[in-house]
């Protein structure tokens, strides 16, 4: 009876396609036939879809923090693997803004759009260096969690991390409690992406039956530079990555991630998907106890989407709407802001605040800002399915790098394997010495 109800499961990749085809579906239905009813449920459906995710962020992010850390105790050359892992996220994000820099220049986003800087208009909240810097250290512990300020979750997980691993095995009790609620989170927020195929028509025909098509019209060349801009990374420079650093099939990479690209590209959350980033990124091999530590720390940090392609070609298209020439010192400036303001971003959904820092560091016009932020909920899908895919990469090539990838796993990991997780891990490869 269970293998022929196996036998019939629809796997998770199947569903999510399905959700995104019905949404579309519907959302043209509710706007081509003016059905109110429709939209308030789409939309209602969506909300609750992303609110169920945002709802396990800052806890989630807290206690995976600060278990990836002490997690690192338990692999030898801790040190190592942390600083390649960091260094990876800095070259391949300056890979990705240069590549947005390029198609920004090369396609002018700003011309012909008809958009004057009369209608833009300045964001609620910006972005500055000194708010970046000043903001990372929170007045209260309470404070972070109630207002989502994921950046000052970060910082205070890493501190409470690096003093268990000081304290050693008097904080084992801690440890343990940590990993214990960890766990718990993670399982209950597996429940929520189970509901990735509903969300994904509530969010999806929400945005179709609200924005059309009309919209993408008017921003046809700056919609299609991000789209361009994330797929030239996303199947350009990771396959490369991966043929030509790891020694790795690229396919078989996209085969065993696919389900977290999907789930990224729907709920517009890299910190939603961390687990099943997680998840997938072990079964392609990467050890348990590394990718602990990297995929957390990467979907709080690793944004080529976001803060690399976007503020890039975002910033060249202010200019060009307020007739602002830029030179070369304000491309090396944006560059420099995509390679280390990135964690401005912190994995929630939308780069609001990382192109507010992009464009006050230029000396642009904030109200820059209001020209896009229409658009944005269109441009995040794929912005954040390249970020999830760029946190799984790093790991899978560090692993590579450093002899830690189970080559066995990788060549035979299969997303679909996904639909039912199991509690225990599958074997992982021991660290090196």
């Amino acid at each position: 009876m269970s293998s022929h109800t196996k036998s019939f499961k629809v796997p998770f990749w199947a569903q999510i396609i399905a959700g995104l085809v019905l949404g579309v579906l519907l959302g043209w239905l509710a706007r081509s036939q003016d059905l109110s009813w429709l939209v308030t449920t789409l939309e209602k459906v969506g909300d609750t879809f992303i609110g169920l995710l945002k709802l396990a962020v800052a806890p989630l992010v807290f206690f995976a923090i600060l278990v990836s850390i002490t997690n690192l105790r338990k692999v030898n050359n801790a040190a190592r693997l942390a600083s390649r892992t960091l260094l990876w996220f800095m070259a391949t994000s300056l890979i990705a803004v240069s590549i947005g820099l390029v198609i920004g220049l090369v396609t002018n986003p700003g011309a012909g759009t008809g958009l004057t800087p009369k209608d833009g208009a300045k964001p609620e909240d910006t972005g500055s260096w000194i708010d970046f810097l000043t903001g990372i250290v929170p007045t209260d512990v309470i404070t972070p969690f109630t207002e989502l300020n994921v950046l000052q979750i970060v910082f205070m997980a890493a501190v409470a991390g690096i003093a268990a691993l000081q304290l050693g095995e008097r904080a084992q009790p801690i440890l343990t409690l940590s990993e214990s609620v960890l766990e718990l989170l993670q399982k209950a927020l597996w429940w929520v992406i189970r509901l990735a195929p509903l969300g994904t028509v509530g969010l999806i025909g929400n945005a179709i039956a609200t924005y059309g098509w009309d919209l993408i019209g008017k921003y046809a060349t700056f919609t299609a530079d991000i789209y361009v801009g994330c797929l030239i990374v996303l199947f350009g420079v990771y396959p490369t990555l991966l043929a030509t650093v790891a020694k790795a099939n690229p396919v078989q990479f996209f085969k065993g991630a696919w389900p977290a690209i999907q789930l990224a590209f729907v709920s517009r959350s890299s910190v939603g998907t961390m687990p099943l980033t997680q998840k997938v990124t072990e079964r392609l091999g990467v050890p348990k106890e590394y990718a602990s530590f990297a995929v957390p720390f990467g979907a709080t940090t690793k944004m080529d989407g976001c803060a690399a392609i976007y503020p890039a070609i975002a910033a060249i298209f202010v200019a060009q709407i307020f007739d602002i020439q830029l030179g070369v010192g304000d491309y090396l400036l944006i560059a420099f802001v995509s390679v280390v303001g990135s964690a401005a971003t912190a994995g929630l959904t939308g780069a609001t605040v990382m192109l507010t820092l992009t464009l006050s560091t230029l000396g642009l016009p904030m109200e820059g800002v209001g020209l896009l932020l229409a658009i944005d909920p269109i441009l995040d899908m794929i912005r954040t399915a390249t970020n999830v895919a760029g946190q799984a990469l790093i790991p899978v090539l560090v692993s590579a790098r450093e002899n830690l990838l189970d080559r066995t796993a990788y060549a035979t990991a299969d997303g679909s394997s996904l639909d039912e997780p199991r509690d225990a891990q599958p074997e992982q490869v021991p660290a090196a010495a």
